[in-house]
């Protein structure tokens, strides 16, 4: 019996990924606002009524895509921090990591950094997979002395913000440290996101030497 549920259990994962797989080739025809399970399930060969055992609804397949690409990138960004050595070094590396994957896969990209989609909301789930970019910025910025002292008082409200963050990341950083890496991590997917979506087209196209830049400097803000 334990062989037997073995072998449905792989069986159930296989066509798992491979609903997954097709949904992803049909993102980048129609993206997001146009996947349609029906559709999903037409290409696969399979009457809907048997998709829907695997995703009740669009809404559950969508959101296994989103936290499919947020870890995806976040493993990205962590295989491409050696580890040791410089911390700009890393920096650097870490942001270049996430963009050949953002540039690699434009679509899932846009699935998680794009417009918004009407109707659907991001349940809790997405929230770990989301931060773990951020996650491997804010490993580079633990592992020094880097403390950014403040030109200016960080506001009240963003100092508790900051409180808040610190704690649920698990890290010693002071308020100033902490929103200089928020405003370097918007940065980083603001410059993404200009490149992919045709932003920089009349300016910095090809934007390679204004994102090194970019990160290069970014780096220096938040101290390191």
């Amino acid at each position: 019996m334990t062989a037997t549920r073995t072998a449905r259990e792989r069986a159930r994962a296989e066509l798992t990924q491979e609903i997954k797989d097709e949904a992803r080739r049909q993102l980048a025809d129609v993206g997001a606002h146009g996947l349609s399970l029906r559709a999903v399930a037409r290409e696969l060969g399979m009457v809907s009524s048997a998709l829907y055992r695997y995703f009740p609804s669009r809404d559950h397949l969508l959101t296994d895509l989103i936290v499919d690409a947020y870890n995806a990138i976040g493993e990205a960004a962590e295989k491409a921090d050696p580890g040791k050595g410089d911390p700009q070094d890393r920096w650097l590396a870490i942001w270049n990591g996430t963009r050949d994957w953002a540039r690699a896969h434009p679509h899932e990209y846009a699935l998680i950094y794009g417009s918004p989609i009407p109707g659907y909301e991001a349940p809790q789930d997405t929230v770990a997979p989301a931060a773990r970019v951020a996650l491997a910025l804010v490993k580079v910025l633990a592992n020094t002395d880097t403390e950014v002292r403040a030109a200016s008082e960080v506001p009240a409200e963003l100092r508790a913000q900051a409180l808040t963050l610190t704690k649920a990341l698990g890290i010693v950083a002071g308020p100033e440290t902490v929103t200089r890496l928020l405003m370097a991590w918007t940065q980083l997917f603001g410059a993404i996101s200009f490149d992919l979506f045709g932003q920089y087209v009349g300016s910095v196209d090809p934007a390679d030497a204004f994102f090194a830049h970019t990160a290069r400097r970014m780096a220096e803000f938040v101290g390191l």
